[in-house]
């Protein structure tokens, strides 16, 4: 990297699953609207024709007259290619395909076990895991070799195990993983304000919030906005609103696939006195199973929607189309702000501002103190130069330590069962994680495990002999 008059050049980050529709598109757009940093794209993908594609679309999008931060996208055929040199590393995979979805998603049904989202938590998250670990075991193990000085940045989930797998192949990564989650719960304590207090148009960013947490299970504590306190307002909304929820602007929760109208999150803090801050098709796979996904009529009325796989397969039809009509230059991507914050981070750690975000990393300074060092806690940090420095976040609450300690248990004997092939850690994790407890006998249990390994085998190592 080079520093010339408050802008930095010559960057060069390696794009792991380069052949992105989705979050590769949102990164473009957001690079080509900030004007003081400049370089290379590596984009690596196992699927050469879609990174190709996407060198195209980055390329093209340089071009423009209006694009501001220039970027050269290239293409590496293989891992090393694109992370030597590299100053950073953003990971974003797809482990399997839609198709091995479905199944950890749908396959639990067959014992009244829904999940709402399926790649977190519950036992589509852990069958999730199992493919997604061997692949960030190689991934760790490259970036330990080629760029061990790289900034890493995962978005892929389930981002705890994902994080942990980095760290525990290559302890001194430089790996924090991103996720937009508090984002929208700051969205929506922003449009509470705004009708409480009668203020037009309050920033995201003005919401001040302490994060303290795991991945999707996320809470604050305090929450905040130019010198008014949240808590009282946020309370005061939910007494009243509770049967109705809040909707956001534009967003009817009945039509689309991924909005909710935050029943969940007032239910919660009736409970437990904390913003829970996440959406509430995460949130509620943290919970036991007859709470919120008791049976496809308790989720209606809950006011979220179940994993529509199907809609993800034809969101992905819809975006292969698109993706040639960027190539062929029928169509071109609006470049306007996503929202996401990757950028911004890049920028900070690249010494050109100072950021405070959302960010998963180790416990290991104690953020949150009562959680085990080892864990992957998400809490805000200070982003600056070369620097991410935690910040301390202080103790949860007992009563939420309770809920959210088997998931971290999990999180440890999933990663042991994928680099050990132990089929009975997965069992263990199955019998304790809340949506799959007293749920089936320990037969049915292990005979799911048995159909669920079976279905996901063809991204499992060998070493599983299934």
């Amino acid at each position: 990297m080079k520093y010339n008059n408050g802008k930095v050049s010559e960057v060069k980050i390696a794009y792991i699953g380069g052949g992105s529709r989705g979050w590769a598109w949102t990164f473009m757009t957001d690079l080509a609207m900030e004007l003081s940093m400049s370089g290379t794209i590596s984009l690596y993908d196992i699927d050469q024709e879609a990174a190709k594609n996407n060198e195209i679309i980055g390329n093209m999008i340089t071009k423009r007259e209006e694009t501001v931060g220039k970027w050269n996208y290239e293409t590496a055929n293989t891992i090393d290619v694109a992370l030597r040199g590299a100053d950073f590393v953003v990971i974003s995979i797809l482990p399997g395909t839609f198709d091995e979805m479905e199944t950890d998603v749908h396959m639990p049904e067959r014992l009244g076990i829904y999940q709402s989202v399926g790649d977190t938590a519950g036992p589509g998250g852990m069958m999730r895991a199992l493919r997604t670990i061997p692949m960030f075991v190689t991934i760790a193990n490259a970036i330990k070799e080629y760029s061990p000085k790289a900034w890493v940045i995962n978005y892929t989930n389930p981002m705890s195990l994902c994080v942990k797998t980095l760290y525990h192949v290559f302890p001194e990564i430089k790996a924090f993983g991103c996720c937009h989650e508090v984002f929208g719960t700051q969205k929506v304590l922003k449009g509470i304000a705004e009708k409480e207090l009668n203020i037009d148009d309050i920033d995201r960013s003005d919401i001040h919030v302490n994060v303290l947490g795991i991945n999707h299970f996320t809470w604050f504590d305090y929450a905040s906005y130019k010198g008014v306190d949240l808590f009282p307002i946020y309370r005061k909304y939910i007494e009243e609103h509770f049967e109705e929820g809040f909707e956001e602007k534009d967003e009817n929760w009945a039509n689309a696939s991924f909005a909710c109208k935050h029943r969940v999150k007032f239910d919660l803090f009736h409970e437990f006195g904390l913003i829970a801050a996440a959406g509430d098709r995460h949130l509620a796979e943290f919970m036991p199973s007859k709470r919120y996904l008791k049976d496809k009529e308790t989720v209606a009325d809950w006011k979220f929607g179940l994993t529509t796989v199907d809609w993800r397969k034809k969101d992905l039809e819809d975006r292969l189309n698109k993706s040639h009509r960027l190539v062929s230059g029928e169509e071109e991507i609006k470049l306007k702000p996503s929202g996401e914050e990757g950028i911004l981070l890049i920028k900070a750690l690249c010494g050109l501002t100072r950021v405070i975000s959302n960010v998963n990393i180790p416990n290991r300074n104690q953020q949150i103190e009562n959680l085990p060092s080892n864990a992957i806690v998400e809490t805000n940090a200070v982003f600056e130069r070369d620097s991410i420095r935690p910040i301390m976040a202080g103790e949860m609450p007992e009563n939420i330590v309770k809920l959210t300690m088997p998931h971290i248990l999990n999180h440890e004997y999933i990663m042991e069962a994928a680099l050990t092939f132990d089929k009975s850690l997965v069992i263990k994790a199955f019998e304790q994680d809340p949506l799959v407890k007293g749920m089936a006998t320990k037969e049915e249990v292990e005979k799911l495990v048995d159909d669920m390994l079976d279905a996901t085998k063809a991204y499992l190592p060998k070493e599983w002999n299934l």
